[in-house]
């Protein structure tokens, strides 16, 4: 297996697949490295490198029972890209990720990374008094953070329509349950902490990014709402916004045949930008 050290000594695992120029494929929250299998499969088999790496109390990387503020976040990916001394990386995430990946060009700078890819992105700002009026407000967070201490398999089980809508995009019970699993193997501790996490202003940090940006965001999106992406994309220079129909939070999996080429083309033109 392949795990690398932090700078606060925990152990984090790491899937790397192939050669070529780098992806690194950072899940969202409560998922890990298993979330991006087809992407790894896809744009490997395109002559990409792939990468994917298990947040701390996630997956097969340790439980340390510390280090889910969104900079130690960051930091572990500065320390996966440098422990593997990435260059001209392109960061594709989804839903939290999309924070850690902002915090991590705010701490750390674009040195490393080309282009980065926000799947389903959380809000520029959850802060009281600066946070727009659909991105969730503290008594709410309160409240789903009592659920998840409470009882999570009754939460994961009631929010799980929402999340794949599957009527209507044909995601099977198995993967669903699937999804569930990867859930239930991470730290409890992980799950709560990195909710809370990401209940901060980005604002200013998004309006920095200096890189070639991929905002892709569904209007059915339950968990963070789709006014969150369109609002990214204004606040960030050098960005492209793709707005898709009937698209669910889970759309990494749902939308994946229009996900894999809306992503392929962006990384041609931007590489053909900077050539």
């Amino acid at each position: 297996m392949s795990h690398f050290t932090t700078t606060d000594e925990t152990r984090l695992f790491y899937r790397d697949w192939g050669h070529g120029r780098p992806i690194v494929f950072l899940a969202s929250w409560a998922l890990d490295s298993r979330a991006w299998d087809r992407h790894m499969l896809y744009f490997n088999a395109l002559g990409y490198r792939c990468i994917a790496m298990d947040r701390r109390g996630h997956g097969r990387s340790d439980d340390p029972g510390r280090g889910y503020q969104l900079d130690r976040l960051a930091d572990d990916v500065a320390g996966l890209l440098e422990h593997l001394d990435l260059r001209e990386a392109t960061l594709v995430t989804h839903s939290m990720a999309s924070g850690e990946a902002t915090r991590y060009l705010a701490r750390h700078g674009s040195g490393r990374v080309s282009r980065m890819v926000f799947l389903a992105p959380v809000a520029p700002s959850y802060a009281e008094g600066s946070r727009g009026p659909w991105s969730m407000d503290e008594p709410t967070t309160d409240a789903v953070l009592a659920a998840i201490r409470s009882d999570l398999p009754r939460w994961l089980a009631d929010n799980a329509d929402a999340f794949f809508l599957p009527a209507e995009t044909g995601t099977s019970p198995q993967f669903v349950q699937h999804t569930i699993d990867i859930i239930h193997d991470a730290s409890l501790q992980a799950l709560l902490e990195c909710f809370r996490a990401k209940r901060a202003d980005q604002r200013a940090e998004l309006a920095a990014i200096d890189v070639p940006l991929l905002v892709i965001h569904g209007n059915r999106d339950a968990s963070e709402p789709v006014q969150q992406g369109r609002a990214i994309a204004t606040l960030v220079p050098h960005s492209r916004y793709v707005e898709y129909a009937g698209a669910p939070h889970g759309l990494y999996h749902t939308h994946f045949d229009q996900l894999v080429e809306d992503i392929g083309a962006f990384l041609r033109e931007t590489a053909l930008q900077s050539a």
